[in-house]
């Protein structure tokens, strides 16, 4: 829209914000900004729903609730009905809603991206891994909290953000995936 160009004919034609930002560094921003916020506030929206029906926020229930909740808002971003369900790769959607209600295990989750994508200048690889790394970590440090339907549903949101990088996996296997960098020198 900023640009008179459709993205989806851009870069890998991703609508995600690495892709986003190969053209315009400041729309990606922008485009990692709206995509952690859609996630955000289905967490949002579904706190003040549950909290009409139970009082604490710490109880399992709640975290059943938000870890169902954000699946449905990773799914809803992966496979948007209005772009013919090519939507993005649902990192930044999950990283968002996870953030409320997990943020130790996010932290835990975008040191393992940081790392990766610093070493690596993969962001493809980083996301991967994070994504893998994410509900071990998750319950380690909420498994008081954490059930086996919530790890279940957090392996899910996991493995879907694993899949929807399958292209960029064979392209690292076949030493073909680019290296992120802003500017093109």
């Amino acid at each position: 829209m900023f640009q008179g160009q459709d993205i989806r004919s851009r870069g890998s034609g991703n609508i995600g914000a690495t892709n986003v930002a190969r053209s315009s560094p400041a729309l990606g921003i922008l485009t990692l900004a709206l995509d952690a916020g859609k996630g955000a506030l289905a967490v949002c929206v579904a706190g003040p729903i549950f909290s009409r029906t139970n009082s604490d926020y710490h109880d399992a229930s709640a975290y059943l609730v938000f870890s169902l909740v954000t699946l449905s808002a990773i799914v809803g971003h992966m496979f948007p009905v209005g772009l013919k369900f090519r939507g993005g790769k649902g990192v930044a959607t999950a990283f968002g809603a996870f953030t409320l209600f997990l943020p130790h295990a996010i932290l835990g989750a975008l040191t393992v991206f940081l790392l990766v994508a610093f070493i690596t200048r993969y962001v493809s690889l980083a996301s991967v891994i994070a994504a893998a790394s994410f509900p071990p970590v998750a319950w380690w440090t909420y498994r008081e909290y954490l059930g086996p339907w919530e790890i279940l549903l957090l392996s899910v949101a996991s493995l879907l953000v694993i899949l929807r990088h399958r292209q960029n996996i064979l392209r690292l296997l076949a030493g073909t995936e680019p290296r992120f960098q802003l500017r093109r020198g």
